[in-house]
């Protein structure tokens, strides 16, 4: 106490100083209508601005959350297409319709558990995704990875609360796919070169196509629904050994960019496997 005491007084001639300049203001503001307009306008700006920041820095925290709340309208759209798609196949003959079982908006064959990427590569020749989805979240090995773009890749490795996905920027691994318009099949097979293009290989030499048509996923696997966008075609190269084309496929996933993805949970992919491995034991 006494410290504080011998404080106060040193200080003294300040507190006075101070004291004498709120009373100087206070007498200025209410006797004086331009000065009071003029500490009311820059008060006001004062105050705006930092309920500007302020604004900003919430709307800042809030982004994880509305994300998240993105993220799973988009799972729910990416169902509702997929749902048209299966739909007009069906109309088309290709799939009979007594043989879908779906919901309102929902295909019971299909769901989608939404992930975060923690990390990435994309600047090496084997590159991988790890995501925050794990065993504990329903992830499992063989499970395709889409993002709202087209295509990323599969599941290869999983733990209880993290998976790590081979993506299509890896030449380890080879997708199914086809081209939209004409439904002749080949492998895509990255060559590692540029992380925004791949290659469509073992097309047959009467394959019709044209610049800039769209490459789906075959549905030829347990992985991928058929019908997911994968990219377009740039241009394409004549295999002289082996007579088959070779289509350069510009990617629709911008790998750079990649936040968000969605995990593809097909219901029956254990059955698929299954009968076929069962299948196999006959050869």
């Amino acid at each position: 106490m006494q410290k504080l005491l011998e404080f106060l007084i040193s200080k003294r001639h300040w507190f006075v100083f101070v004291f004498f300049e709120i009373l100087s203001f206070t007498l200025i503001y209410r006797n004086n209508a331009y000065q009071r307009n003029v500490m009311l306008n820059s008060a006001n700006a004062v105050s705006g601005y930092l309920l500007s920041v302020s604004s900003s820095v919430l709307s800042y925290l809030n982004l994880h959350n509305e994300n998240r709340m993105l993220a799973e309208q988009n799972k729910h759209l990416e169902l509702e297409i997929l749902h048209l798609k299966l739909q007009s196949e069906a109309l088309k003959g290709e799939l009979l319709l007594h043989d879908l079982v779906m919901t309102d908006s929902v295909n019971l064959f299909y769901d989608y558990i939404t992930a975060e990427v923690v990390n990435k590569n994309t600047a090496r020749l084997l590159n991988y995704i790890t995501i925050n989805k794990g065993f504990k979240d329903g992830i499992r090995p063989e499970m395709g990875v889409i993002s709202t773009s087209g295509v990323v890749g599969k599941v290869i490795v999983v733990q209880d609360h993290f998976s790590v996905v081979i993506p299509l920027l890896n030449p380890k691994w080879k997708l199914s796919c086809k081209l939209q318009n004409s439904n002749y099949d080949g492998l895509l097979v990255w060559d590692g070169r540029n992380i925004q293009y791949s290659n469509l290989e073992e097309l047959p030499t009467h394959t019709q196509f044209e610049k800039g048509d769209t490459v789906v996923t075959s549905g030829f696997s347990a992985v991928f629904p058929p019908g997911i966008i994968v990219g377009t075609v740039i241009e394409a190269n004549h295999s002289g050994t082996t007579g088959l084309y070779s289509l350069q496929i510009k990617l629709s996933t911008d790998f750079k960019q990649l936040t968000t993805v969605m995990v593809v949970k097909n219901f029956f992919q254990n059955e698929q496997w299954q009968v076929e491995q069962e299948a196999r034991k006959n050869d």
